[in-house]
């Protein structure tokens, strides 16, 4: 599948590695930033999504949302960076329903409302099953101050390294698997005035103290491609 990336924000949280470590797969070790365990959310606007061989001026348009964790893995000797997902949400109906079947990625169904003026955004989601997204933000030149995250520079490669993605499934016995290959890689920084999520505000997952906003980027405009890779089949959760 390929398309545009009219937009895609990823909200970061800066997490107790111990905490994080028991919401991993089998096999999976969180990626560490100063100490840290990073999870988030992946806000994306996409368009024109559609098979590759297919022209550009056909194809959906969609808001969608990714829980993600940032992680490492060992296969074949070697280290590989990596994202697990521990949940999908979509405002395509036919997503939805495609989402496992007909590309990787189980998708939940979802409600969006975005305005997206190019400078600010206010984004709210809310889940058929109850969870809930806010976001509120704005261009910036830089991170906050309080990041763990040197420079933006040091953000953008972080992410970066995570272009591979495991998807939770409904039976989890295997984990669904996506690359996504960008044909540029530019980020920028936002000022967040408000960044929730009831999925980070789960006490019976993250203890209170356990997780806080780290920084959030953006990306816009960009061509790009999801790569089916094979599911990785897994024995059991930690």
């Amino acid at each position: 599948m390929r398309g545009t990336i009219r937009r895609r924000v990823l909200v970061n949280y800066r997490v107790a590695p111990d905490v994080i470590k028991r919401l991993l797969p089998s096999g999976f070790e969180p990626k560490l930033v100063g100490g840290y365990a990073m999870a988030g959310m992946c806000l994306i606007r996409l368009e024109h999504q559609r098979p590759s061989w297919l022209p550009s001026g056909v194809g959906l348009s969609s808001e969608n949302v990714a829980h993600r964790i940032a992680v490492t893995r060992r296969a074949g000797g070697t280290e590989r960076e990596s994202v697990y997902i521990p949940r999908r949400d979509s405002a395509s109906r036919l997503q939805h329903w495609l989402g496992g079947r007909a590309f990787p990625g189980e998708l939940g169904s979802a409600a969006f409302v975005v305005h997206d003026d190019g400078v600010s955004i206010d984004l709210s989601m809310r889940a058929a099953d109850g969870l809930s997204v806010a976001l509120r933000a704005r261009d910036d030149d830089m991170l906050p101050r309080a990041s763990v995250f040197a420079s933006l520079e040091d953000a953008s490669c972080f992410f970066r390294a995570g272009s591979l993605g495991y998807s939770a499934t409904r039976q989890g016995r295997s984990l669904d698997a996506v690359y996504l290959d960008a044909a540029d890689w530019r980020v920028s920084a936002l000022d967040v005035e408000l960044a929730c999520s009831t999925f980070f505000e789960d006490r019976s997952m993250f203890p209170l103290g356990s997780v806080e906003f780290d920084s959030a980027l953006i990306m816009r405009n960009i061509e790009h491609e999801w790569r089916r890779t094979d599911p990785l089949r897994l024995p059991a959760f930690n």
